[in-house]
């Protein structure tokens, strides 16, 4: 493979979300920047974030803030803590795993995560 295919290969990657036991294609790989989250919009009508690390990997965990109820978790800040990626709210602040979906903030409090894959 020349370094033009694996260029072509990479930018042609998706994401994947998995519905049940079925995966369905939400965006392009290219469309996420490290430390920057995008929102995506689910055919049943529920938003997530779509967030992707420095190293690649890929995470989606639901948009909408528990605390506020606003769907904003996209626009949060993103960083790590103990080697735990998270991001913070962008209204209150509080912080959450993105593997995990657990409040880092407060322990009763925890956002659905989804698994997610590039291919």
């Amino acid at each position: 493979m020349t370094a033009q295919t694996m260029d072509t290969a990479q930018r042609t990657q998706v994401l994947q979300l998995a519905d049940g036991t079925e995966w369905f294609t939400v965006c392009e790989l290219s469309r996420l920047t490290p430390g920057r989250g995008i929102a995506a919009l689910l055919p049943d009508g529920r938003q997530i974030a779509l967030f992707v690390d420095r190293a690649g990997r890929a995470y989606a965990i639901d948009n909408r803030d528990p605390f506020t109820g606003a769907y904003v978790l996209s626009r949060g800040l993103v960083g790590s803590v103990e080697g735990r990626p998270f991001v913070a709210s962008p209204l209150l602040k509080q912080r959450f795993d993105l593997a995990t979906g657990a409040c880092l903030d407060d322990d009763g409090v925890r956002v659905p995560v989804f698994a997610v894959r590039a291919v």
